[in-house]
């Protein structure tokens, strides 16, 4: 008996991970915690959690290891596979909500691409040049947080995002709207899987067909590029219900939680009451 579709999504968006270049790892067989560079806006991540012994045994010993950073908290993510009861544990450390997405794939063919005709006035650029390339990146502080990387950094960015549009592995496309950047939207394309990641649409500019018209030219470009499952985690209250208009399945939800951190994780605020 062959896969269902439902199966395919949730298998694909397990094998989803990005991890950037420069990240510090911290990893054990039950965990990975990165380092993420100071421009993005949650700099200290739980990236994985497969534990072998007791979870909050584990759990501490993950915010013992970050204490010495000195950041405030720890970005922990509940994921379609997470084990039983992990939710639960992050919220009796004193996990506050950080953001809730809903995980959304669909089939691709080129004979059946959803109808999302963009508005007249949206124009698109992808960042083959490093001026659309910060553009994007403006975008997404502006939407998302952080902070604009150096000149040195951003060159790197545009070399790294050169050679990977030239493979036809994805990048970066920049929607326009009387000359300015409006919204920025990325692709990446592996195996066949079509991953969505970094729609982002400045206040002002949404509910006028800028994340439509962002979301056709990926898929476009992902079917165009051998993509046969498009892939993607949307805000629930902005994203998921253009994506679900557009023909994609919700198979789950993830939420994010930042835990505080603690030099004492059993016996701190995280634990208490």
């Amino acid at each position: 008996m062959g896969l269902t579709l439902h199966d395919e999504i949730v298998a694909a968006v397990a094998r989803w991970s990005f991890i950037p270049h420069d990240a510090v790892r911290v990893e054990s067989p039950e965990y990975l915690v990165l380092g993420l560079p100071s421009w993005w806006d949650e700099p200290l991540e739980l990236r994985s959690f497969t534990p072998t012994r007791a979870m909050d045994v584990v759990l501490d010993e993950v915010v013992a290891g970050c204490v010495p950073t000195g950041r405030p908290h720890l970005l922990c993510w509940v994921r379609l596979e997470a084990p039983t009861g992990w939710e639960d544990l992050l919220l009796a450390r004193g996990g506050v909500l950080a953001e809730t997405l809903a995980v959304l794939g669909r089939a691709l063919d080129a004979r059946d691409l959803p109808d999302l005709a963009p508005a007249d006035d949206v124009e698109l650029r992808w960042a083959l040049d490093a001026a659309t390339l910060r553009d994007a990146m403006w975008l997404g502080t502006e939407v998302f947080g952080g902070a604009m990387p150096d000149e040195t950094t951003l060159a790197a960015e545009f070399e790294r995002e050169r050679v990977k549009a030239a493979s036809g592995g994805g990048g970066s496309v920049v929607a326009y709207r009387e000359g300015r950047p409006v919204g920025t939207a990325g692709v990446t394309v592996e195996r066949g899987d079509v991953r969505l990641w970094g729609g982002a649409v400045l206040p002002r500019a949404r509910r006028r067909g800028v994340y439509r018209a962002l979301l056709r030219e990926r898929l476009r470009y992902g079917v165009a590029h051998g993509g046969t499952l498009a892939l993607v985690k949307g805000r629930v209250e902005s994203s998921a219900p253009i994506l679900l208009r557009a023909g994609f399945e919700m198979v789950g939800e993830e939420r994010s939680y930042q835990v505080p951190l603690s030099s004492d994780p059993i016996s701190g605020p995280a634990a208490s009451g």
